[in-house]
C-alpha cells in the first residue's frame, strides 16, 4: 500500500502539491478566523495548596494567585513626601490593571511590616506586595510587566525594581529560526546540494505549519497552554527534517545505483518511508505518554506535539514524493546562485534568531540581489562541481564500524562507562523550582530579590500562606499563630484580616530562600507536625498554600507520576520495536541504551544546575533544584528523537541482514549508510538546543543543556559505539524471537520491499537551483 501511495504521489504530483497548498491556506484561514483559545490550567487537584486556593476562590478572597513585589529604596527615606506621593500613585494605578487582584502598600496599615527596620536600609527600603489572578497566561505576564514598568516614577534618589514571576523578563527562545539556520548550513556541508538541503526543510515546514494550525484550532476543544505551539514547532522541525532527510538520502542512493527517478522514489518511500512511519508512531507514543501525568496543561502539550509530529510524518510520505517528482535529477545539481542565496538565507535566519534585524535585512537583500543578478551574469548560473559519492565501504561510517566490531568488548565497556559515570549525579536529583535569585544580576527581577533579601531576609522572597475558616472558633487563630511562631524555620508570622471575608489568614516568612531545601522541609514540617494536631483538635481545616507551597506540591506530584510515565512509554515502545524488528534482544537493548543516554543527560543537568559545576561557563547563579517539569519534557522529546535514530539505523541493519544473512556485514553496512544522516540530524538538534544557552533565563538554559547533551550522547556514544558493539557481540542472536511470540505479535514489515535490479538511466537535465 505504501508503494502504491508513493507512485500515486509521484505521478499525480501536481494534484498532491495542490492539495497540500490548499490545506495550508485553508487551515491558515480557519486559524485566522477562529483565533486561539490557549489556556494554562495549573490546578493540582488533591493537593493541600490547591485546597487552599479553592477556599479562597469559594469565599471570593484575594490572595490565591501569583505573587509579585514592587521593591523601592529612596536615599531620602520612603516617608519623604515626594517619594510617598509618587509610589502611592503607582500602587493605585497598578491596582486597576486587569489581572491584578490586590496591592498591599507599605503605606497602608496592613503593610506596616513591609518597611525595613534594621540595617543600613532602615527607613529607606520598602516593598508593596502585588497579588495576581492564577488564570494569567504568558501573554498577560508580558503585558503586565511592560505596563508596570511604564508606571515607575522618575523621582531623584528613588530606585524601583519589580520582583516575582509575573514581572520576570522572559522571551521564548527563537528555536525554530535558529534551527532552520543551523539546518541549512549543516545539510549544505553534509550533502553538498541546495535541493537535497531544501527539500527536507521545506517538507518539515509544511508539516509543522499545518500541524501548528491544527493544534491552534484544537485549543478550542481542550486546554492547551500558550507555549504549546513553540514546543510543537521545535519537536516537529526536529523530526520533520529527520524524516524527509532519511527519505531523500535513500532516493539519492537509488539514483546513484541506477534506478529511474520514479522507481528510486517508490523504493525510498517503501523502505525509508516505512521506517519513518514507525519512528513517527514511536515519537507520538512518547509525547502522548505525558497524558498519564494527569495534568491539564501537560495533556494539552502532549496533544499539540502529537498532532504536529503526525502532520510532519504525513508530509514526508505524501508531499515529499511529489516534490521529488518535480526535482528528479536536479536534487544532485547546485548552481552558484542557489548556493550563495542559501548561505545568505541561513545568515538572515541566524540574525532573526539572535534578534539582529539590520543584519537579517542585509543578508536577505543580498540574496535577492544575487538571484536577480544571475539573469545577467552567466557565471552565477554555472553548476557547482559535484562530489562523487564514495563507495559505501570506503566511507568513514563503514571504517568506524569495522574498528568497533574488531574490538566490541572494549568499545561496549568504554561506551557504557561514559554513560554510567555521567549518570551518577542523577541519584541526588532534587525536583523543585529555582527562585528569582538565579536571574542575571542586571535584571530588575534579580535586583528586587537581592534588595528584599538584604533588607528583610531571604524568606521574604517567598512567603507561605495559611488559611482557615474558623466559623466563630476564635481559639484556633491564637493556636495557629503561636504554633507557627515557635518553629525555628519561621522568621515571622503575620496574621491577616481580609476585608469582608469569613477566613482567617497567616503569612509565614521562612528564614531561608524559596528554593532552599530547608524551606521545603519547613513546609512539610508545618503541615505534618504543627498544623495537623491543631486540625485534629479543633476540626478546622488549615491548608498551607501559596506559590512556594504549590511549587513544592507540584514537584512532589511530578516525582510520583514520573515512573508511571516512563514505564508506559518504555513498555509500548518495546512492544512496537519487537513487532517491527521481530526480535527480543533488539528492543531490550534499545530501551536500555536510551535510558542510559537520557540518564546521563539528567546527570549533566544535576551537576551543572543543582551542584553548580561550571556555573560561570553556563552563566547561572548558585545551584538550585531542577525544575520539576524538566525531566518529564526532556524524556518525551529526547526519547522520541533517539527512537528515530534507532529505527533508522536498525531498519537498515535488518534490511541488510535479510538480504545477506551475515550479521557482521549487515551491522557495518547499516551504520555506513545511515551515519551521515543521523550525524547531520543530531548536529542540527544539538546546535538548536545549545543555542538556548544564549538566553538569560535559567530554566531555558537547563532545558537546552539537557536536550543537547542527550542528543549528542545518543548520536555518538549510543549509535556509533554501543549499538555496533553489542550487535557484533550478539551476532545472529540479535534477530532471535521465540516462535510462540512470533505467532502472537502483529506482522509489521519495516524493511519494505527490496528495490528492483537497477537499469542504466540517464542523469537527466534541468535547471536546478
Amino acid at each position: 500500500m505504501l508503494e502504491r501511495l508513493a507512485r500515486f504521489c509521484y505521478v499525480r504530483r501536481r494534484l498532491v502539491l495542490g492539495i497540500w497548498v490548499a490545506l495550508f491556506v485553508l487551515l491558515g484561514a480557519l486559524q485566522g478566523a477562529a483565533g486561539s483559545a490557549y489556556h494554562t490550567d495549573f490546578r493540582l487537584a488533591g493537593t493541600e495548596s490547591q485546597r487552599g486556593f479553592d477556599l479562597l476562590t469559594k469565599t471570593g478572597t484575594a490572595g490565591g494567585g501569583f505573587d509579585g513585589t514592587v521593591v523601592f529604596v529612596a536615599d531620602q527615606g520612603i516617608d519623604d513626601p515626594a517619594v510617598q506621593a509618587a509610589m502611592t500613585t503607582m500602587f493605585d494605578e497598578l491596582a486597576t490593571f486587569e489581572g491584578v487582584t490586590g496591592v498591599t502598600s507599605p503605606y497602608a496599615p496592613q503593610g506596616a511590616g513591609q518597611v525595613a527596620q534594621q540595617g543600613p536600609q532602615a527607613g529607606k527600603l520598602a516593598f508593596a506586595r502585588v497579588q495576581f489572578s492564577l488564570d494569567l497566561q504568558q501573554a498577560d505576564f508580558l503585558r503586565l510587566a511592560e505596563d508596570t514598568e511604564e508606571l515607575i516614577p522618575a523621582t531623584d534618589g528613588l530606585q524601583v525594581e519589580l520582583g516575582g514571576q509575573v514581572f520576570a523578563e522572559f522571551e521564548p527562545p527563537e528555536s525554530e529560526t535558529l534551527g532552520l539556520a543551523f539546518a541549512v548550513f549543516i545539510l549544505l556541508i553534509s550533502f553538498g546540494s541546495v535541493l537535497a538541503m531544501g527539500l527536507p526543510i521545506g517538507v518539515a515546514l509544511a508539516g509543522v505549519g499545518t500541524g501548528v494550525a491544527l493544534l491552534t484550532l484544537a485549543s478550542h476543544l481542550t486546554d492547551m497552554p500558550d507555549f504549546t505551539g513553540i514546543l510543537a514547532a521545535m519537536i516537529g522541525l526536529g523530526v520533520g527534517i529527520d524524516y524527509a532527510l532519511f527519505i531523500v538520502t535513500r532516493y539519492r542512493e537509488g539514483v546513484h545505483n541506477g534506478l529511474g527517478f520514479e522507481e528510486a522514489t517508490i523504493t525510498a518511500i517503501g523502505t525509508a518511508g516505512r521506517a519513518v512511519i514507525f519512528a513517527g508512531i514511536t515519537v507520538v507514543i512518547s509525547v502522548l505518554g505525558m497524558v498519564l501525568m494527569g495534568l491539564s496543561f501537560v495533556r494539552g502539550l502532549a496533544y499539540g506535539a502529537a498532532i504536529t509530529v503526525a502532520m510532519t510524518m504525513l508530509a514526508s510520505i505524501t508531499l515529499l514524493p511529489a516534490l521529488l517528482g518535480f526535482a528528479k535529477a536536479r536534487v544532485e545539481i547546485t548552481r552558484y546562485r542557489g548556493l550563495a542565496a542559501a548561505v545568505l538565507f541561513a545568515i538572515a535566519l541566524f540574525a532573526i534568531g539572535l534578534r539582529l534585524a539590520p543584519l537579517a535585512l542585509l543578508a536577505a537583500g543580498l540574496a535577492v540581489v544575487i538571484i536577480l543578478a544571475s539573469f545577467a551574469v552567466p557565471a552565477l548560473r554555472r553548476e557547482v562541481p559535484r562530489r562523487e559519492p564514495k563507495p559505501m565501504r570506503e566511507t568513514i561510517g563503514f571504517r568506524w564500524s569495522r574498528v568497533v566490531q574488531h574490538r566490541p568488548w572494549i568499545a561496549a565497556a568504554a561506551g557504557l562507562a561514559v554513560l554510567v559515570v555521567l549518570s551518577i549525579p542523577v541519584f541526588s536529583l532534587r525536583l523543585g523550582f529555582s527562585d528569582d535569585g538565579n536571574f542575571p544580576e542586571d535584571t530588575t527581577t534579580r535586583k528586587a530579590y537581592d534588595l528584599l533579601a538584604e533588607g528583610f531576609g531571604p524568606g521574604f522572597n517567598g512567603p507561605l500562606l495559611l488559611i482557615a475558616e474558623p466559623n466563630g472558633n476564635t481559639t484556633v487563630v491564637d493556636q495557629v499563630t503561636a504554633a507557627l511562631g515557635a518553629d525555628p524555620g519561621v522568621a515571622a508570622v503575620v496574621p491577616l484580616t481580609p476585608p469582608q471575608s469569613p477566613l482567617a489568614m497567616w503569612q509565614v516568612i521562612p528564614t531561608t530562600s524559596p528554593q532552599a531545601e530547608e524551606t521545603e522541609q519547613l513546609v512539610h514540617r508545618l503541615r505534618d507536625e504543627v498544623v495537623d494536631p491543631i486540625e485534629a483538635a479543633t476540626g478546622v481545616d488549615v491548608p498551607l498554600t501559596g506559590i512556594v507551597a504549590s511549587n513544592i506540591d507540584f514537584a512532589d506530584y511530578i516525582g510520583k507520576r514520573l515512573p508511571v510515565f516512563f514505564g508506559a512509554v518504555l513498555a509500548l515502545s518495546f512492544l512496537l520495536l519487537m513487532s517491527v524488528f521481530r526480535s527480543l534482544l533488539v528492543p531490550i537493548k534499545a530501551v536500555v541504551m536510551n535510558l542510559l543516554s537520557i540518564g546521563a543527560s539528567y546527570g549533566v543537568v544535576v551537576a551543572i544546575f543543582q551542584w553548580g559545576w561550571a556555573k560561570q561557563l553556563v552563566g547561572i547563579g548558585e545551584g538550585a533544584p531542577i525544575e520539576a517539569w524538566a525531566p518529564m519534557m526532556m524524556f518525551a522529546i529526547v526519547f522520541g528523537l533517539s527512537m528515530d535514530y534507532e529505527v533508522f539505523l536498525l531498519s537498515r541493519m535488518r534490511e541488510e541482514f535479510d538480504r545477506t544473512g551475515d550479521n557482521t556485514s549487515a551491522v557495518a553496512d547499516g551504520l555506513a549508510t545511515t551515519a551521515r544522516v543521523i550525524s547531520a540530524a543530531a548536529a542540527i538538534m544539538v546546535f538548536v538546543f545549545g543555542s538556548f544557552l544564549l538566553e538569560p533565563n535559567r530554566q531555558i538554559k537547563l532545558f537546552g543543556v539537557g536536550l543537547a547533551t542527550a542528543v549528542f550522547l545518543d548520536a555518538t556514544v549510543v549509535r556509533m559505539v554501543l549499538v555496533p558493539a553489542t550487535m557484533e557481540l550478539l551476532g545472529k542472536v540479535n534477530w532471535w524471537l521465540p516462535s510462540w511470540l512470533d505467532r502472537v505479535l502483529p506482522k509489521l514489515n519495516v524493511e519494505g520491499t527490496r528495490p528492483p535490479e537497477p537499469v542504466p538511466v540517464g542523469t537527466g537535465g534541468g535547471g536546478g537551483a
